[in-house]
C-alpha cells in the first residue's frame, strides 16, 4: 500500500469510528435513559486513561517534565476546561436530544465558527471563499433543521440548539490548545485533556449511583470508549503522518457521511431531499476550506 493510500486509509477508518459512536451513542441513550454527562464522563476517563499511557511510550523524560511545568499545566486545564469539556458535552447531548446525524453534521458548523472569530480578532473582512462558506453552511443547516419544510423543525429545539453549541465547541476545540501542540505530544495532549475532563464530570457518575448495564449496554460503551474514541483518534493523527492537514481535513467528512447513512438504513431515519441537500452544502465548506489552504500553501511554497 502507498503512503497516500495509508494516510486515506487511516483517515477514513478514523472518523468513520468518530460516526459510528454517534449511532451507538444515540442507542444507548435511548436504551438506559442515563444523562450525557454520565456517558461523556466514562467515555473520556477510559478513553483518556488509555491515550496518556500510550503518551507515556512516545514521549520522553524530559519533554514529560516540561509538560509539567505550571505554565503548561495551566494551558491544559484551560483547554480541556473550555475546549474538550465542552466540544465533548455538547455533541452528545445534542444527541441526547436530538439524533447522531444531526449532531455530527451541525458540529462540522465548527469552521465557520472559526472564519467568523478570526475575521473578528484580526479586524478584516472575510475572504470571498470564506463569505461563500458561511452563506452555504448557514443555508445547508437550515435545510438539514427542516428537511425543506420551513413552518416547523424536523428535530428538536434542544437537538438543534446542542447541536449549533457543538459547532461553536469544535472551533474552540481547534483553536485553544494550537501552542500546546506546537510543543508536545498531540496524544499527550488530548489523553490528558481527556482525562481532566473526565474527572469535571464525576460527580454525575457519584449522583447516578450504581447504574445496571446489561451486556449489549456495556458493549456500547466499549465501543464509544475504544472505537469511537481511542482508536478513532490514533487512527485519525497516524493519518497526518501520511497527508497533508487539509487533505486530512477533507476526509473527516466521512464522519457526518457514515452517521447519517447508517441512521437512515438501520435506525429508521427518514431524509428529505433538501436535508441531503443541505447536508451536502455543509459538507462542501469543509472541501471549500481545505482547497484555500491547500491553494494558499502551494503559492506560499513557490514564493
Amino acid at each position: 500500500m502507498t503512503q497516500p493510500k495509508k494516510g486515506i486509509f487511516f483517515a477514513v477508518f478514523g472518523t468513520m469510528m468518530w460516526g459510528l459512536s454517534g449511532n451507538f451513542a444515540q442507542l444507548f441513550f435511548e436504551r438506559t435513559g442515563l444523562e450525557a454527562t454520565w456517558l461523556v464522563s466514562v467515555r473520556m476517563l477510559i478513553a483518556g486513561i488509555l491515550l496518556t499511557l500510550i503518551a507515556a511510550f512516545r514521549v520522553s523524560r524530559k519533554q514529560w517534565h516540561r509538560y509539567l511545568q505550571a505554565s503548561n499545566l495551566l494551558r491544559l486545564v484551560i483547554f480541556a476546561l473550555f475546549g474538550m469539556v465542552p466540544s465533548q458535552l455538547t455533541y452528545f447531548l445534542a444527541i441526547q436530544h436530538g439524533n447522531a446525524s444531526s449532531a455530527t453534521i451541525l458540529q462540522f458548523l465548527g469552521p465557520l465558527f472559526i472564519i467568523i472569530y478570526l475575521a473578528l480578532k484580526n479586524w478584516q473582512l472575510p475572504r470571498r471563499i470564506d463569505v461563500i462558506s458561511i452563506v452555504m453552511a448557514l443555508v445547508g443547516t437550515v435545510l438539514v433543521v427542516t428537511q425543506g419544510n420551513l413552518a416547523k423543525l424536523a428535530i428538536a429545539p434542544l437537538g438543534l440548539f446542542w447541536g449549533i453549541m457543538a459547532g461553536v465547541s469544535q472551533a474552540s476545540y481547534t483553536l485553544l490548545p494550537r501552542k500546546l501542540l506546537q510543543e508536545f505530544d498531540v496524544v499527550l495532549v488530548t489523553g490528558s485533556s481527556m482525562v481532566i475532563g473526565g474527572l469535571v464530570f464525576t460527580p454525575a457518575l457519584v449522583q447516578e449511583g450504581s447504574v445496571h448495564l446489561d451486556r449489549l449496554e456495556i458493549g456500547y460503551i466499549a465501543f464509544i470508549a475504544l472505537m469511537g474514541t481511542l482508536i478513532a483518534y490514533l487512527f485519525y493523527l497516524n493519518s497526518l503522518n501520511y497527508l497533508a492537514p487539509e487533505t486530512t481535513g477533507m476526509l473527516s467528512c466521512f464522519e457526518p457521511l457514515t452517521a447519517t447513512l447508517v441512521a437512515v438504513f438501520f435506525m429508521g431515519l427518514q431524509l428529505q431531499l433538501w436535508g441531503a441537500l443541505g447536508i451536502i452544502m455543509v459538507l462542501s465548506t469543509v472541501f471549500l476550506q481545505g482547497l484555500s489552504t491547500k491553494k494558499q500553501n502551494s503559492l506560499q511554497d513557490r514564493c
